[in-house]
């Protein structure tokens, strides 16, 4: 009967676990879950590789943030997660940490980032083109700083350091009755006694605030709360801050050791320390700065387009989440190279245009040949042969993370500086199944490297040498169903 008894609780045990392990966001804004309302489910078959399982975790009149979710397996490393905020004029994403961290990349508009960094606040400004990241557990705030413009800005989201598999969570820090300030879980009289308030001045601060995790700063829209929050001077936030919770001035100036944030010094680095005299001057801090991604002259170029990658040699953030950056554009009709990735698996997000993604299994069968139009998100695994080819109606952009901050050192398959190319031989030939000399004649037949034309530019006398029912003939050659495994 013990027996029994155990293998039962085993059995409960195991389905609890698989519970937690499949459990999303619960609440809008705070955990991730696919398929529900207001998001679509993956797709099965070749589409997989498009990332279509997405969700608004936040949406408000001020703005909103939707999630596309990462693939990842049971057995998989935590995915990266796509989010796409935006933010209208002079709005705010209100002060909050995360489990997860962020890579920010402003595609439109300008904003301000806050956030702690070593126990102090670092205030960036930051333009279109901007990276930027945001560590886990680091409190910040993003600011739509423009006055007629829209803030876009696409961001990763790595899981690894997430409380939940695969899912990220936010916890607000300010708040009211939408969304609750973690200070809200606090026993009224532990709270009371922390802040050295009354309930009364307590529970002003903590339900005011109803507008959402996204408000506007101007002073028509905005609760009473961040009204002209960006227009005070260290004075004014003191006076307003004393108002609300009277921080006394000793508390203010303790010194602590603290490496990372606390809730008081995010307070005092947001509304100023008493008798600072600086006036309107903001404090910017000595955090890491932005690295703008247009700024940078492309790693290879030509008439067919261009292409960038950032590491951890670029920008240094980078290496505390071991994620790159990449930016490709492709001229109408063009192709990046049939390539592999041997350290990363890459995420990409359409910018602008249209093109399609082919993508190719280990034994040599096609496993994606998909049209992907601006706003789209792919994903291609590690090791994966695949290629990006450009509508000829238009340039095709796109960006994107990869899961590896060092250098990627991409292999080409197809192209002048082609692995084919460097490691020519009898060798070759023999796997083929041709000549070396025939060999040679077909690898030699495309002189561009890396981004190649598309056929109607190709040079005539290229056309001419290789038809591409003898190019089909010698890769079926060579063989589909060489492959190692255990399936």
């Amino acid at each position: 009967m013990m027996g029994k008894r155990r293998a039962i609780l085993l059995a409960a045990a195991l389905v609890a676990a698989l519970v937690v392990a499949v459990a999303g966001y619960e609440e809008e804004g705070t955990r991730w879950e696919g398929g529900e309302e207001g998001g679509t489910g993956r797709r099965e078959g070749q589409e997989s590789f498009l990332l279509q399982d997405s969700k608004h975790v936040v949406k408000t009149d001020a703005g909103d943030m939707r999630v596309v979710r990462g693939f990842g397996g049971r057995f998989a490393k935590s995915p990266m997660h796509i989010g796409f905020i935006t933010m209208e004029p002079k709005s705010l994403f209100i002060p909050q940490y995360l489990d997860s961290s962020l890579i920010l990349f402003v595609r439109r508009g300008e904003a301000r980032v806050g956030y702690i960094y070593k126990d102090e606040l670092v205030e960036r400004d930051l333009k279109m083109g901007d990276i930027y990241r945001i560590g886990a557990g680091s409190a910040f705030y993003l600011i739509n700083t423009a006055e007629g413009q829209r803030l876009h800005v696409i961001c990763s989201i790595d899981t690894s350091e997430s409380l939940g598999w695969n899912s990220f969570q936010s916890f607000y820090i300010a708040g009211g009755t939408y969304p609750s300030s973690v200070l809200s879980g606090f026993d009224q009289l532990t709270l009371s006694t922390a802040f050295n308030v009354s309930e009364t001045e307590l529970s002003e601060m903590l339900t005011t605030q109803q507008s959402g995790p996204i408000v506007f700063l101007t002073s028509s829209h905005a609760p009473s709360s961040w009204s002209k929050f960006l227009d005070m001077d260290r004075n004014q936030k003191v006076a307003h801050m004393r108002r609300i919770v009277r921080i006394r001035r000793e508390d203010l100036e303790q010194e602590e050791d603290n490496p990372t944030w606390s809730f008081r010094n995010l307070f005092v680095s947001l509304f100023g320390r008493r008798g600072d005299k600086r006036g309107k001057t903001r404090a910017t801090g000595k955090g890491p700065d932005a690295y703008n991604i247009y700024d940078r002259k492309p790693d290879f170029k030509n008439d067919y387009g261009w292409s960038l990658a950032l590491d951890e040699g670029d920008y240094s953030p980078l290496k505390h989440d071991d994620f790159g950056v990449y930016l490709v554009n492709l001229t109408a009709g063009s192709m990046m190279a049939p390539h592999i990735n041997p350290r990363a698996t890459e995420y990409g997000i359409v910018l602008s245009g249209a093109g399609t993604i082919q993508i190719v299994y280990p034994n040599g069968s096609l496993a994606m040949n998909a049209k992907v139009t601006e706003g789209d998100v792919f994903w291609i695994p590690r090791y994966f042969p695949f290629c990006q080819i450009a509508s000829r109606t238009g340039p095709f952009e796109f960006f994107g993370f990869t899961t590896s901050a060092r250098d990627n050192r991409p292999q080409f398959l197809v192209g002048a500086n082609s692995l084919l190319q460097t490691m020519r031989g009898p060798e070759f030939a023999a796997a083929f199944g041709l000549t070396e000399e025939r060999l040679n004649e077909i690898i030699d037949a495309q002189r561009e490297t890396t981004i190649l034309p598309s056929a109607t530019v190709s040079p005539p006398d290229a056309a001419a040498k290789v038809g591409g029912s003898e190019v089909e003939k010698v890769i079926r050659d060579f063989g589909s169903d060489v492959v190692m495994g255990f399936d």
